[in-house]
């Protein structure tokens, strides 16, 4: 089930809240529990004892972590290392066995023993759940949280509905005390109600409408390969992939606070990147903060000196390409942004900011660059993407433009407008000065909400079905 589907809008979502409010508050827990397992099993229940399972033992094994973590810690070591090993086998194993068994037949001699399984699919949001089961585990070693003794409260927070499928990746700590207790308002529930329709809306009118216009000169570039369709083509997907993950995010951020729950901001207009750094402090930063809390610096981050930092780095973006997907191409995405960010490190940043001129050319860098990363990030097949970077330079292209691509980017010069206008605080900025000048002006926010709202469903019922980009992942 996906937000952007009339199931989900008019079905599940006014039950699901219907449910929670008619509840007394000590049995919501359970009634989001319950909900957001239908919710996660509604295609394909069996996926259902997955979770459960890692629930569970992430729950049992919090028992002995905390109990021995201030007395006995290589005791509680173990422990944690089982919680963290028994809950990462699903992933390693829904995930990456058929993309090792396919590398490993490729050596001669093997091909006829080594067999990809049929109908191996991922559960979806495996990666996410995940990733926040091992939060727990390890921040209940560190003395970060407490052992959660409620299993409702804590398969709640595992499961919550909101941010289950794909993000943001919530850390147990953030949240503990909202399951234990959280405040509901009017104020609260109608604000969560005007994120959720600004999501919607970008991941219906924009998210998608950027998608076919995607797609659209991915044929052409197939048929007729130009520089500016293969640049158009990069900036659509760039702004696609935006509108629609960051889109999503404000749905969950949104139905959070519809039943109570504050989640941290998963993007800070990336876009805006004065370099590519400071993209990845913008972009998806829930699993940035993740990986930089989890992995990096506990190999040591940048206190060993320039060498084992560089590791430090490699391992990270190798894993980061590794979790999006079992593909090459998202290795060599991984790989792609260790050498960048490697290189403005030892070099380029301290250049970036030292006038007007350098920072203009670090944002250039960073939104070119991004975007090449997004064409690896798109194409499992290598040599697609070799051709695609080939393009950008007017190697093996027909010309600079042929009329076909030169009218359907004429023709979508209005969306591309507002995209790149919508990706940057400009709109918010000029509605909230325009609030502060003319108060009375509040009252429309409920009409225009409204107004957006029924704009995306019109979008929504007129237009095919686009899943979510990170459900993949």
């Amino acid at each position: 089930m996906v937000f952007s589907s009339a199931l989900f809008l008019f079905g599940f979502l006014p039950l699901a809240l219907a449910i929670y409010y008619l509840v007394p508050f000590k049995l919501r827990n359970g009634a989001l529990f319950a909900l957001s397992l239908l919710f996660y099993g509604w295609e394909e229940p069996i996926y259902i004892l997955v979770m459960l399972f890692s629930v569970t033992v992430a729950y049992l094994t919090g028992y002995p972590i905390g109990k021995y973590r201030d007395t006995d810690k290589p005791r509680a070591r173990r422990w944690l290392i089982l919680s963290v090993a028994l809950n990462l086998v699903w992933l390693l194993f829904f995930k990456y066995t058929n993309f090792f068994i396919e590398n490993l037949a490729l050596i001669p001699g093997l091909s006829s023993f080594l067999k990809p399984i049929k109908g191996l699919t991922l559960p979806v949001g495996i990666s996410f759940y995940t990733f926040q089961i091992i939060s727990y585990s390890i921040d209940l070693y560190r003395g970060h949280t407490e052992t959660q003794e409620n299993y409702i409260a804590f398969g709640t927070y595992v499961s919550l509905f909101p941010q289950l499928i794909a993000g943001p990746i919530v850390r147990y700590r953030d949240v503990n005390d909202q399951l234990a207790s959280r405040e509901h308002t009017v104020d609260k529930f109608s604000s969560g109600v005007q994120i959720f329709t600004v999501g919607f809306a970008k991941k219906l009118l924009l998210g998608d409408a950027f998608a076919a216009l995607y797609a659209y000169l991915g044929t052409a570039q197939d048929l007729s390969p130009s520089v500016l369709g293969a640049w158009a083509m990069m900036a659509a997907y760039t702004l696609h992939i935006y509108f629609d993950f960051s889109g999503y995010s404000d749905m969950a951020i949104g139905l959070g606070r519809m039943i109570g729950f504050e989640f941290l901001e998963n993007f800070n207009y990336p876009y805006l990147a004065s370099s590519v750094t400071d993209f990845w402090r913008r972009w998806h930063m829930s699993l940035s903060s993740w990986f930089r809390e989890y992995i990096y610096i506990p190999l040591g981050g940048n206190r060993k000196g320039l060498a084992r930092q560089i590791f430090n780095m490699a391992v990270v973006w190798l894993l980061t390409g590794l979790w999006h997907g079992a593909a090459w191409n998202f290795v060599l995405w991984g790989v792609f942004y260790f050498v960048l960010l490697v290189v403005e490190k030892t070099f380029l940043l301290k250049f970036f900011g030292q006038n007007k001129l350098t920072s203009a050319l670090g944002h250039i860098w960073a939104l070119v660059l991004v975007g090449i990363g997004w064409m690896i990030f798109d194409h499992t097949d290598l040599s697609e993407i070799w051709s695609i970077l080939q393009a950008l330079v007017g190697i093996g292209t027909v010309g600079f433009a042929p009329c076909a691509v030169s009218y359907e980017l004429l023709h979508a010069l209005p969306l591309l407008m507002i995209g790149v206008i919508a990706a940057t605080p400009f709109p918010a900025r000029i509605w909230r000065r325009i609030k502060e000048k003319h108060e009375s002006i509040s009252i429309l926010e409920p009409v225009l909400t409204i107004l957006l709202l029924v704009l995306a469903i019109a979008a929504m019922v007129s237009g095919t079905y686009s899943p979510f980009l990170y459900f993949n992942f």
